[in-house]
Order: structure tokens, then C-alpha cells, then sequence
């Protein structure tokens, strides 16, 4: 059974994102095993304490490295992604040893699923600059491009804080997790 490590691009803890992530999770049942990727503690990368690793980061990199697979469900910030999952591919891209670009990468060659939850644009430009960045030579992630799934949030989900799916928004997140089953094996 394929191991998904999910990842919330929002550290709020009922998220929408995480409440999306939650029902994906369900139409995996039985069919892949899924982990949450506790990040929250990570430092700002930066140099200064890159080596050796602080052991948040020593965690992360172990949990991705692991996972067959990942699906990040995140908001749009400003039309991106959030700073702290910026941060979370930065650590992730960084070398384990000083000066060292040959030895793999946790995130290397990692299949990615993208959705997200939010305004207007569903996370439309959030969900494209993470494939950009994913798809660095020197991150070289797959992004599964096709399908994503996007969110519009309703006025009732953001004045009761949960998420509310119509039946179109549901299927299209369980097309979205059949395809991934499909794009992992």
C-alpha cells in the first residue's frame, strides 16, 4: 500500500485546507495509508544553522523521504503560496551535506498532488507557482498537473469556519484522488 505524506499549507488547526485534506483521506481508505506532516516547528532556513541540521528539519526530511508520495492542500496567500510552506520546500532543497548537489534529496522525484481551498481564484495562481517551483531541476518533483483540485469557498463556509462542498466540488476531489492512485503506481 502507497504511503501519501499529506501536507497543510495552512497551520490554522480547522483549516479549510485541512478539512479538505480529511475527506480526501476518506476516499483513500484502505487504499493508501496517509500521514500529516507536523512542520509548524521548523526555523527559517538560513545558513547560519543549515549544518547540522536542526532536528525539526532532520524529521521533516525523514517523513518525506519515506512517503511514496505527496498532496499538499493549501490556501492562496496574495496570489502564492504561504510563506511557511515556501519555507518547508526551501529546507527541502537544500543540500545534506555542505557543497553537496549529487546526493539525493528527500523531495527528489516525489509524485505531488495540489489542491487547495479558498477565495475567488480557487488557489488557482497558488496551485501554479508550486508546480513551478516543484518542478526545478534541482527539486525535481512530479507534479500530477491534471486534475487539481480547486476551491471556492462559499460565504456560509467562511462565516462558520467549515468547509462546505457542493456535490461538483466533492467529485471533483475524488476524481482528483483516483488519478493520483493511478499517477503513483
Amino acid at each position: 500500500m502507497k504511503k501519501i505524506l499529506f501536507i497543510i499549507g495552512s497551520l490554522r488547526k480547522e483549516s479549510f485546507n485541512k478539512q479538505l485534506a480529511l475527506l480526501a483521506e476518506q476516499h483513500l481508505a484502505n487504499r493508501a495509508q496517509v500521514e500529516y506532516l507536523d512542520y509548524a516547528d521548523l526555523p527559517f532556513m538560513n545558513q547560519d544553522v543549515e549544518f547540522p541540521a536542526p532536528d525539526s528539519v532532520q524529521r521533516v526530511r525523514a517523513k518525506v523521504a519515506e512517503a511514496d508520495a505527496l498532496w499538499i492542500f493549501t490556501p492562496e496567500y496574495n496570489y502564492s503560496y504561504p510563506a511557511h510552506l515556501k519555507n518547508l520546500i526551501d529546507w527541502l532543497s537544500r543540500p545534506l551535506v555542505p557543497g553537496d548537489r549529487q546526493t539525493p534529496l528527500a523531495i527528489n522525484d516525489k509524485k505531488v498532488a495540489l489542491s487547495g481551498a479558498g477565495g475567488a481564484s480557487a488557489t488557482a495562481k497558488c496551485r501554479e507557482k508550486l508546480t513551478e517551483l516543484l518542478s526545478l531541476p534541482f527539486i525535481h518533483a512530479h507534479v500530477m498537473t491534471t486534475p487539481q483540485t480547486g476551491i471556492v469557498l462559499c460565504k456560509e463556509a467562511w462565516t462558520e469556519g467549515r468547509l462546505l462542498l457542493t456535490e461538483a466540488q466533492t467529485a471533483e476531489l475524488h476524481r482528483q484522488a483516483e488519478a493520483f492512485l493511478h499517477f503513483m503506481a
